[in-house]
């Protein structure tokens, strides 16, 4: 009888872990970006990213990591609980040709990421030069 309720106990420990880890993978977003894209003042490449809390406890950090490299960052957001959205996503702030993450919506919370002022700054004037340059060289030889 013993060796039925270890069992039992074994088998009930395991799906208690299973739904624990099921809760807490539930704010976690992974997404496929076809672009490269600048957080943290860090441009990263394009490839598929999981967006987690780097805590495991829903507040703080949240850590982007490349699935295909294995590489990562660390963004520290501005949090809204209030959210509940049935498609979790991520939206960007185009600048020029660069894009810049803004926000992370995940099941029940909204982050929004704020964009280094420089790097905005950098990517204005670069996009105004590649416009100058593209107006200028139009001309005749």
């Amino acid at each position: 009888m013993k060796k039925y309720a270890r069992i039992l106990a074994t088998i009930v420990f395991i799906i208690g872990c299973g739904l624990a880890a099921n809760a807490e993978m539930k704010n976690d977003v992974i997404v496929n970006l076809p672009f490269n894209f600048v957080v943290s003042g860090t441009t990263l490449p394009a490839g598929t990213y999981t967006v987690s809390h780097s805590t495991g406890n829903g507040s703080g950090l949240l850590k982007l990591t490349n699935r295909d490299k294995g590489s990562g960052v660390f963004v520290l957001p501005m949090v809204s609980e209030s959210a509940s959205f049935d498609n979790p996503h991520m939206s960007f702030q185009r600048v020029g040709e660069e894009r810049f993450l803004s926000e992370i919506r995940t099941a029940s919370v909204t982050y929004y990421i704020p964009a280094s002022h420089s790097k905005i700054m950098e990517a204005t004037a670069k996009s105004h030069e590649s416009a100058s340059a593209t107006a200028g060289g139009s001309g005749s030889e």
